[in-house]
């Protein structure tokens, strides 16, 4: 099957990232964890572009984990809301990655 015969699906991906120069993150922050919606015709393509897309983004992805597509996150019993599901439908209008969430990771207080 050719690609061309694959439809798009937009994948529910986290990414985590650490810090690099110019990545914008919140000053202290030692990383951060993206809530992502990516387009792809599998997971795996929609990864590979989520990570060039940050990485243009001068952010430093580390790891990967992917959720799946609205129909395998539906079928795992995952309540979508309707801003999740525009949001989707909004990434795969624009065949684009795009960025929900982002929660910034903060060392620990270690001094008691």
């Amino acid at each position: 099957m050719t690609d061309a015969a694959r439809p798009q699906q937009v994948y529910t991906l986290v990414v985590e990232v650490g810090r690099k120069q110019g990545d914008g993150l919140p000053v202290g922050a030692t990383g951060a964890a993206l809530l992502i919606y990516a387009t792809g015709v599998d997971e795996a393509e929609a990864v590979r572009e989520t990570v060039v897309v940050l990485k243009q983004a001068d952010l430093a992805p580390l790891d990967v984990s992917g959720y799946g597509a609205l129909e395998e996150r539906l079928a795992n019993g995952d309540d979508i809301p309707q801003e999740e599901r525009d949001l989707m439908d909004r990434a795969l209008a624009e065949n684009a990655v795009i960025v929900a969430q982002m929660t910034p990771f903060f060392a620990e207080d270690t001094q008691g």
